[in-house]
């Protein structure tokens, strides 16, 4: 495989070469689902292209709770298919695909009643598992166990006596969903496909009925491309209608945004060796280790307001501290939570109130000859509906095209990162970074972790932490922007790193260090520079304001105050 890079000048190169000659396939939404299927359709021998408006996964795909899982819950809903589907592709990733980004989370659920809900929560759990090793990809992972009360306390003792009287411990996997995402992209490129962020699809081409490619803004330079292709697959998730309006044509399907928030606060204010799943009136609750943090989440709303900034509100948070201090001894108050956001769920709606069944499966459509749609899902399945559309596409080639390989496809950073972990010692002797560090680079970037420590050989400076987000070191700035596709001080505090969460601050004492860093890559002039800084620091204050707002329309309207993306 040929080094992928993610730089200023692939992505011009990238550009101009979609507009130069016909494309096989030109994806449409740098996403999960995005992503996946500008590496399937890649990997198949078809010349391929991917767009996205704005920065890869800077949507929905990451905003996620950053698991990767069966949907146990899901078996309470009798959706036996789709729980096989999705355990099958926890194993894939975990064991092959990509073993460097998605590893095993353990998790406690604590059970309220004696005798019945043990034997009820206990089999659901047991079929989980079952279910997980008949697909012959779940090795990897522990058997689920019960736990006693007090055996429950030992593991978690954060967890009020009279919250359970006993529980079960299960495994699921984890995943930084916006570095998965921004790996595919690059493993992608790495193939041969073209790939640009920040070129937004502002029309699409037609001759007659059959749409033949599509009319591409740079948004960083301002010039306009026409990029044909023989087919065009629309992944643009929570933006599947209103990307279809562009083309006139009404869908089969209509894609429903449903919010989901989380709270992110540090390790030690929860005390507990694993994570937490816990039954609301509505759902689940999830409390996910993060690192030196823990994710608490989510909610599930109706949202028509603005897709590309979704508010959290007062409210929202509210919410959330409310269902998980019922079984903490120590509650958790505002003054805790030090990173909050919100994403939204693509779920499909059928065209009647009559037909209308929300779903985390996923549909495929040819609504026009040239155009596929492929929406709704959920992030653990993005290579099944990723294998899905690019089928659908191959019908309107006229070539004979291979089967999809995916399955078999390592990500950038997978292949030799075990091999990498086992000499992490004598990594860190040979390259005088503490070997805590180098396990950090290791468990982001993998097999590519030698490149980061590359930048910090030629210059020393960048093997020190960030001054006020010390989880990262200031190479990790410079590579995002040089090799990870980062065109904007937010992609990096915000996508590359998780210093926007991971921090009180929200990453505005680190926002004029990263800049600084990423300014020679880039070509920013002091300027630009003073911008970049200012931009995120009226994005990070608008957050905060939206976040005292009481409901979804007055915080929508707060967190509007900052503008969207800096001028260059």
């Amino acid at each position: 495989m040929r080094t992928a890079t993610l730089g200023p000048a692939q992505r011009a190169e990238s550009l101009a070469g979609m507009a130069e000659r016909e494309l096989d396939i030109l994806v449409v939404g740098g996403g999960v689902v995005g992503a996946g299927t500008a590496l399937d359709a890649v990997t198949r021998g078809l010349s391929t292209g991917i767009v996205e408006a704005r920065d890869w996964a800077s949507g929905t795909s990451s905003r996620s709770s950053k698991l990767i899982h069966g949907g146990l819950r899901y078996l309470e809903m009798l959706d036996f298919a789709l729980v096989r589907e999705a355990l099958k592709e926890r194993g894939l990733l975990l064991e092959r695909i990509a073993p460097h980004l998605v590893r095993p989370v353990p998790f406690l659920y604590p059970l309220k009643h004696k005798g019945w809900e043990r034997v009820y929560a206990g089999s659901g759990v047991a079929l989980y598992d079952a279910m997980s090793m008949a697909r012959g990809h779940g090795r990897g992972l522990p058997l689920h166990r019960h736990l006693s009360r007090r055996h429950a306390l030992r593991v978690a003792p954060c967890l009020k006596k009279d919250a359970l009287v006993g529980a079960l411990q299960y495994y699921d996997a984890q995943v930084d969903d916006a570095r998965f995402v921004a790996t595919l992209v690059r493993t992608a490129v790495s193939y041969g496909a073209k790939a640009a962020n920040r070129a937004r699809v502002t029309g699409f081409l037609r001759e007659g009925e059959r749409v033949v490619g599509a009319r591409v803004q740079d948004v960083e330079g301002g010039g306009e491309y026409e990029i044909r292709a023989k087919q065009v697959v629309n992944a643009t998730g929570v933006w599947t209608d209103d990307t279809q309006a562009m083309v006139g044509e009404r869908g089969q399907f209509h894609v429903r945004a449903s919010k989901g928030i989380h709270l992110v606060v540090p390790k030690d204010r929860i005390n507990s060796t694993t994570g937490l799943i816990l039954r609301t009136e509505k759902s689940v609750l999830f409390v996910i280790p993060w690192g030196r943090h823990w994710i608490i989440g989510t909610t599930d709303t109706d949202w028509d307001l603005d897709k590309a900034h979704p508010a959290a509100s007062s409210a929202d948070i509210d919410y959330l501290l409310e269902h998980v201090n019922s079984v903490l001894a120590v509650p958790l108050g505002r003054d805790d939570v030090e990173g909050v956001y919100a994403g939204l769920r693509p779920l499909l709606a059928g065209e009647s109130d009559a037909t209308s069944k929300l779903s985390r499966e996923h549909t495929v459509a040819h609504p026009a000859p040239g155009l596929v749609v492929v929406a709704g899902g959920k992030y653990t399945t993005y290579r099944v509906m990723a294998e899905d559309a690019v089928d659908e596409a191959v019908h309107g080639l006229d070539m004979r095209v291979a089967d999809c390989v995916t399955e078999d496809i390592p990500l950038y950073g997978a292949e030799g990162y075990r091999a990498l972990w086992n000499a992490r010692a004598r990594i860190a002797a040979d390259t005088g970074i503490h070997v805590v560090r180098v396990e950090h680079l290791l468990n982001r970037y993998g097999s590519a972790a030698p490149e980061v420590l590359a930048l910090i050989a030629e210059d020393p400076a960048l093997g020190a932490p960030l001054q006020f987000a010390d989880d990262y070191l200031r190479a990790e700035v410079v590579y995002a922007a040089s090799h990870e596709g980062a065109r904007h001080l937010d992609d990096v505090l915000t996508r590359r790193t998780r210093i926007s969460i991971e921090t009180f601050d929200r990453g505005t004492r680190s926002a004029r260090e990263a800049a600084e860093l990423m300014a020679p890559v880039l070509g920013w002039d002091a300027d630009q520079i003073e911008r970049e800084v200012e931009h995120y620091e009226k994005r990070v204050e608008a957050e905060r304001e939206s976040q005292r707002q009481p409901d979804d329309l007055t915080a929508d309207a707060a967190r509007l105050g900052a503008p969207d993306i800096v001028p260059l």
